[in-house]
């Protein structure tokens, strides 16, 4: 899946937009002081660079070899940063073994929806985190992907509650897609507090006309950071970006 990823992603519109709201909320929801960084499932490897290019250390835990692979091409490419990465090949479920902690920061972005048992994970990423630190947790939002299939015309999809992808690499539609409300008792059943939330993709997938302007992309781009953190319309974001507290 590294090239649909990539192709499907990270070299298209939404992509972009992602990386940019990112690149604008992380500074302002995170305590950033070049603390070491774990980048769980950290495919291909977008966020570690983010983080190396500010001074971090980072492992990129990844189980894919070829998303791996295709990190690790890019990162060296980029001889300012690529010292200060580490690559190790491990699920999520590995990783007290395979990158043991505590970390004083982890990053998980996108990955607890493709998981079985996302809650096992979640509380899996609170025992690698040291006490008083970080995590910032990315998910696919259950009820935005509701919304985005009433949009599309799939109404009994909507309707009952079938919206799971059926995880057999033909589509990015995730297995496991998450709601706000399961996060936060996740949180609480992993000993986390909810400390930031935001929506990342807030109107960008309900817009008739993709192929935008450059002067339309921006005024996008300013809309969602506009409204990213404001209530009613950050639930509705395609994905939920928070920081999870472990309490000292």
């Amino acid at each position: 899946m590294a090239d649909k990823f990539a192709r499907s992603l990270y070299n298209a519109p939404r992509g972009a937009l992602r990386l940019a709201l990112l690149d604008t909320l992380l500074p302002e929801m995170l305590t950033l002081n070049q603390q070491p960084v774990l980048d769980v499932g950290g495919g291909l490897g977008q966020q570690t660079a983010w983080f190396a290019r500010r001074g971090h250390g980072v492992i990129l835990a990844e189980p894919s070899g070829d998303m791996l692979a295709c990190a690790q091409r890019e990162i060296q490419a980029q001889a300012t940063i690529s010292g200060r990465v580490r690559y190790v090949q491990a699920p999520l479920q590995k990783l007290s073994e395979a990158a043991p902690g505590p970390w004083p920061l982890i990053t998980c972005h996108a990955v607890l929806e493709w998981l079985g048992d996302p809650h096992a994970a979640l509380v899996e990423l609170s025992q690698c985190l040291a006490p008083g630190g970080q995590l910032s947790l990315m998910v696919f939002n259950r009820d935005a992907l509701r919304f985005s299939n009433v949009v599309k015309g799939n109404m009994h999809k909507a309707l009952n509650d079938e919206l799971e992808g059926l995880g057999k690499g033909q589509r990015l539609t995730p297995i496991s897609p998450l709601t706000h409300a399961q996060i936060e008792q996740w949180s609480r059943d992993a000993g986390l507090v909810v400390e930031h939330v935001a929506g990342i993709r807030i109107f960008q997938d309900y817009l008739r006309e993709q192929h935008a302007s450059e002067e339309q992309r921006l005024t996008l781009l300013a809309l969602e950071k506009q409204y990213c953190r404001v209530d009613p319309h950050w639930r509705l974001g395609r994905y939920l970006l928070y920081t999870l507290i472990k309490p000292s």
